[in-house]
């Protein structure tokens, strides 16, 4: 019998490696835009508000 190959066993890990790795930078740019998205809102509350809305919201008051 053949000794099992350690080059495909290595391969296989880092496949495994690389998609969680490539999850793990998607999750953290996904948290770093929500953040950024999040501190601007903070910051500047009625700029999220559109204009439209806005003067709607006056005219009927």
């Amino acid at each position: 019998m053949d000794p099992p190959n350690s080059s495909m066993a290595r391969l296989d890990l880092d496949v495994d490696l690389g998609f969680a790795l490539f999850f793990f930078f998607v999750l953290c740019l996904f948290l770093l835009v929500t953040i950024v998205r999040c501190a601007q809102m903070v910051l500047d509350p009625y700029s999220a508000i559109s204009v439209t809305m806005y003067q709607e919201e006056q005219t009927e008051e």
